[in-house]
């Protein structure tokens, strides 16, 4: 299987404040991998950084075989990213969003695939309609589909569950289940702990700047994935504590 994010030795600070220390990461072609970390663990500035939205300050990452940041152009072509901020333009309807984002990625006759999209995403009868009359929930599915418009090989997905209620945030698991298994790449961050144990194939635990765990949801332990997480963290902070006792 192949390796579609290598990420070695990657360092980012802001100011004098390292977030990121010397992390290391991979994914393969066609893993669903979830980070998972407590607030201010660097989830977002590890997403933003392979989004190409921010630039390490040390350390080697490549997507699809491309590095970044040099070969920022080729890289963003293989990628969808949807966030908690839907990227959308609210006095366009959803068809012409489509269209225009289509544009960007210099698609040639993209009706065809828009119109699979707005059925994919379920929304097709108010696919003339202005975003900004769309809820919450329509705009999240709406903004997954903008992000694999193109057809990307990978698709990042910051806190896409945020702000949604509980029946937006199942249609969008659907959504990301039909996504997902159509052999695409997935790394998601998540604070929802029992909504993406039953999505991701991989949890990653992201924490003190480094993954500090890695398991398979098939070796997860029987008490779950919550009180492993749990466990990991305290004793993370044990050997911490430990540390700076001696």
């Amino acid at each position: 299987m192949s390796t579609v994010i290598e990420i070695k030795n990657l360092i980012k600070r802001f100011g004098h404040k390292q977030v990121l220390k010397n992390l290391n990461f991979s994914v393969n072609q066609g893993e669903f991998v979830a980070i998972l970390g407590p607030n201010g663990a660097g989830k977002t500035t590890l997403l933003r950084i392979l989004s190409s939205l921010s630039k390490p300050n040390f350390g080697s990452i490549t997507i699809g075989g491309y590095s970044l940041p040099d070969q920022a152009a080729a890289v963003r072509l293989k990628l969808g990213i949807v966030s908690h901020q839907p990227l959308l333009y609210g006095d366009l309807s959803a068809e012409e969003n489509l269209l225009f984002y289509s544009r960007l990625y210099g698609m040639d006759h993209p009706q065809n695939r828009i119109y699979e999209i707005l059925q994919l995403v379920g929304l097709e009868k108010r696919k003339k309609d202005m975003i900004r009359t769309y809820s919450r929930g329509m705009q999240q599915r709406l903004a997954i589909g903008r992000a694999i418009l193109h057809d990307p090989e990978v698709l990042l997905l910051d806190e896409p569950h945020t702000g949604l209620d509980q029946d937006a945030s199942n249609m969008l698991d659907q959504l990301l289940e039909q996504v997902a298994t159509r052999g695409r790449t997935v790394v998601m961050t998540s604070h929802d702990l029992g909504r993406v144990a039953n999505m991701a194939s991989r949890f990653d635990i992201l924490t003190k700047g480094k993954i500090q765990s890695s398991i398979s949801v098939n070796d997860l332990p029987l008490h779950g994935l919550l009180e492993y997480y749990q466990s990991v963290l305290s004793l993370i902070d044990a050997n911490a504590e430990t540390k700076n006792g001696t």
